[in-house]
């Protein structure tokens, strides 16, 4: 999977590249280190009383599955962000991971490794 995000300001001008492979066809890259782009939310109390009713009778909570593609697009961004502080041209090996805090909240974390192309 290759996502193509744009480098330098937050209007995206360039491109910065995000890859889940760890080979770049192509390029050749020195490793800069470990980017993360992290977020923790949570949905209110009025959204977690439809999503308990839905849980009773069975089905997709859509509040819930929004709130998790919000955490993603977050967690990408400031993931991108991060490389972007490094000078980085690309980040490899891009993964997601996330966890529950309590019951209510939801943490999402977006890693890779940071790389400049050399060639």
């Amino acid at each position: 999977m290759i996502l193509l995000f744009k480098k330098g300001e937050t209007n995206m001008s360039e491109k910065l590249l995000v890859v889940t492979t760890e080979h770049i066809p192509g390029h050749n890259y020195e490793v800069l280190g470990e980017v993360f782009g992290v977020t923790t939310q949570s949905r209110d109390a009025i959204s977690d009383f439809g999503a308990g009713l839905k849980s009773f009778f069975g089905g997709e909570i859509k509040g819930y599955t929004k709130m998790l593609q919000t955490s993603r697009e977050v967690a990408l961004e400031r993931l991108r962000v991060e490389a972007e502080s490094m000078d980085a041209d690309a980040v490899v090996m891009m993964r997601f991971d996330s966890g529950s805090i309590g019951e209510d909240m939801q943490s999402v974390v977006a890693y890779g490794t940071a790389v400049k192309f050399v060639d």
